[in-house]
């Protein structure tokens, strides 16, 4: 197997286009600083996002059955085509990329064999933004080997670019892939107000925040949507995971262990106890955004570039409740587990954002301590979506 790393300059790029113009000069293009910094934590350390990734394995293993299918389906819609391109997009750092491209180069031989078919050179191309730690996951390529069941040809590349514009030529990809990615979006609402010491969306916040959030949901969403138009070919498929929400009636309901809910709770504590402005926590905001099935679908149907194939909703269990979680040093070790794993999502962009102001090992200890002191939060479940779509 070959490995590349193809370099790209986001300013420019080879149609003469800036991103901004890719984008029509409007909002759909990414223009929040803090987006450009949305990197899990690299390296393979303790606090990296290698080492802290568990959950993402799990729910690829929860979605297998959807991805294996769509595969499936790809290949005989095109008629086994010679040369495969697929794509994950938000790759992150880590062998995590590497489980979902080898399910997808495995079932693809498989079904090859089993047709009597020559199977396909297979271009896996792996996606996210210029500052992810490309290098910590290029060392897994030995693992990626180690997965794939025959010598079916796979040529490796990483490609450096925000998922909001173009990022392959048009008519090139045949499958994609997008695990808990699509939930950040460009930018950060700009309507938004200031104040409450809140990272995100609670129960607490005005309509008019959910509203904001929504709006910038569906906004990127229908780029992302659009984009990958452009570069799928027809009866391409796409299977996308996300951090979702069940469809309830107040829309501004997030429980007191939603992640984001229990980091603005471990901020506020440093505020209580002066060790960052209450000012500086006040305009910090998260671009994030869980939708539920209905908003999704909504979105999917107005672009109208892609057919839903598959949708499914998990309520997920996070894996906090196994153990004796009622022994409070099982409680405070499932704790460190669950601050450790945000930690590694959520670091890059806090210490871009605050700096010196706060101390990040303070930080993540107070968030451990909020899911300890909640037993609630040992058993508490996530809704997850795995939806899959077909170009039209």
């Amino acid at each position: 197997m070959n490995s590349r790393f193809i370099r790209s300059i986001s300013s420019l790029r080879s149609d003469g286009k800036s991103e901004n113009e890719m984008s029509n000069g409007d909002e759909e293009s990414s223009n929040y600083t803090g987006v450009s910094i949305l990197s899990m934590r690299g390296g393979d350390g303790h606090n990296s996002y290698a080492a802290n990734s568990l959950m993402q394995r799990r729910v690829l293993s929860m979605s297998k059955p959807i991805l294996v299918k769509n595969t499936k389906e790809m290949m005989t819609s095109l008629n086994f085509p010679k040369c495969i391109k697929v794509a994950d997009l938000g790759c992150s750092s880590g062998q995590n990329t590497f489980l979902a491209m080898s399910e997808i180069v495995n079932t693809i031989t498989t079904l090859c064999q089993e047709r009597n078919q020559n199977p396909p050179e297979i271009d896996c191309c792996l996606n996210d933004l210029p500052g992810n730690d490309f290098n910590t996951t290029f060392k897994f390529i030995s693992f990626f080997n180690d997965k794939l069941t025959s010598n079916t040809p796979c040529f490796v590349s990483g490609v450096p670019g925000s998922f909001y514009s173009r990022l392959f030529p048009r008519n090139s990809l045949h499958f994609i892939h997008s695990n808990y990615s699509v939930n950040y979006p460009s930018k950060v609402p700009e309507e938004l107000e200031k104040n409450k010491m809140s990272v995100y969306i609670t129960s607490s916040s005005p309509l008019s925040e959910y509203k904001a959030y929504l709006n910038q949901f569906q906004k990127d969403f229908k780029t992302f949507l659009r984009m990958r138009s452009e570069e799928m070919v027809s009866n391409g498929r796409m299977v996308v995971t996300l951090f979702g929400r069940n469809t309830i009636d107040d829309p501004l309901y997030r429980d007191c262990c939603h992640h984001l809910t229990l980091l603005s709770d471990s901020l506020s504590d440093l505020v209580f106890e002066g060790l960052v402005s209450a000012s500086k926590v006040n305009s910090f905001k998260l671009p994030f955004y869980d939708p539920t099935e209905e908003e999704v679908k909504e979105i999917i149907r107005n672009e109208g570039s892609f057919q839903i194939n598959d949708l499914e909703t998990h309520a997920f269990d996070l894996g906090h409740s196994k153990g004796e979680s009622s022994l409070q040093s099982s409680r405070a070790k499932q704790g460190e587990k669950e601050a450790n794993c945000v930690r590694a999502a959520l670091e890059t962009m806090l210490v871009a954002y605050f700096g010196d102001a706060i101390n990040i090992d303070t930080l993540f200890a107070k968030y451990a301590h909020h899911v300890s002191q909640h037993a609630i939060c040992m058993n508490k479940t996530s809704v997850t979506l795995v939806i899959s779509l077909v170009r039209k």
